[in-house]
């Protein structure tokens, strides 16, 4: 199982979500998981129902364990560009108080906002540097990262960070800095996983991010299909929700007792609104299984995630968690 896990998906998918189940399924048996935002939006911290995250590692939630093990736990940060600006000066320049002298002055939102590559590298070599931090005894501090990423149609370009330095340093600690965080974003530690509706534009989406990810020698990860609504017809009622069976409709429901005496009007009343509905769900499920024919032919492995009625909350993410372990997202 790769180390650094970057989730990524279409606006409205739920990828924030599935990143947080991830890190919930990945954190178990004593794991312990860093899970990492990077957009400044604070998602995390309204998904777990805590503060906004500051930008240092904290523990957030405790994974249930499984075969007598305890629980790992899942830390969270919240990076920063300005803040991880100012750790590289320090680390490269040892710029101290004059680091801190020059975010006074704005010169270090300056730098990040004129050069967005420059943020890039930041962002994700903050991330990189959590992947290969070891404590005192030689062990990795952390099991796995997850990073909360940018939308699919960004991805690529955020997380190709060589071809964003080139254009501001060909040599030097910054030019060091992106070589060293592309060895990792392109080895075997990493997996790039695209979160996807059963819908048109998200799938297409993420038909077009598995080419750019491949194209530019990013590993791919998984598809994480998620929000799959349940379907609540079987082969033969969807096929007869597309046609005119009102009569037989319209006797079914008299039959079960409804409007009491006069109940063969009221079945008649309920008629077109029951069959209007059911072929709606019949028109879904013919467009989610196109979809789902889509992504077979992309040949990553996909799974699913189910809609939750009651929204989403802690112990949704949980459920969610659960579900990623037994489809074996999380082995």
């Amino acid at each position: 199982m790769s180390r650094l896990q970057v989730v990524s998906g279409k606006g409205g998918t739920g990828k924030t979500t599935v990143a947080a189940a991830l890190a919930l399924a990945l954190a178990r048996e004593g794991k312990r998981t860093l899970l990492v935002e990077v957009e400044g939006r604070q998602g995390l911290a309204q998904l777990f129902g805590a503060e906004a995250l500051p930008y240092e590692e904290r523990k957030i939630a405790v994974a249930p364990g499984g075969g007598g093990e305890a629980g790992g736990e899942v830390f969270a940060l919240a990076i920063d560009a300005e803040r991880a600006l100012l750790d590289y000066l320090q680390m490269f320049y040892k710029l101290g108080s004059a680091g801190r002298a020059l975010k006074k002055l704005g010169a270090i939102d300056f730098a990040t906002t004129i050069a967005p590559g420059l943020r890039d590298v930041l962002l994700t070599g903050k991330a990189c540097e959590a992947v290969r931090r070891k404590d005192k005894t030689g062990r990795f501090v952390y099991d796995h990262v997850i990073m909360d990423a940018p939308p699919t149609g960004r991805i690529t370009r955020f997380l190709n960070v060589n071809d964003e330095v080139a254009g501001l340093a060909r040599f030097g600690p910054i030019h060091n800095q992106a070589q060293a965080v592309m060895k990792v974003l392109k080895s075997p530690e990493t997996a790039v996983h695209l979160v996807t509706l059963l819908e048109e534009m998200p799938v297409q989406e993420t038909a077009d991010g598995i080419a750019e990810l491949q194209e530019a020698g990013l590993p791919v990860g998984r598809v994480v299909v998620n929000m799959v609504r349940p379907h609540h017809l079987d082969e033969d009622t969807l096929r007869a929700a597309a046609g005119e069976h009102r009569a037989e409709v319209a006797k079914a429901l008299s039959r079960a007792g409804l409007g009491g005496a006069r109940r063969g009007a009221a079945a008649e009343r309920l008629v077109d609104p029951l069959l209007a509905q059911a072929a709606e769900h019949a028109g879904r499920v013919e467009l989610e299984r196109a979809q789902r024919t889509v992504l077979a032919e992309l040949r990553v492995p996909t799974y699913e995630l189910p809609l939750l009625g009651a929204g989403m909350d802690l112990a949704g993410l949980y459920e969610l968690a659960k579900d990623l372990r037994k489809q074996s997202v999380a082995e």
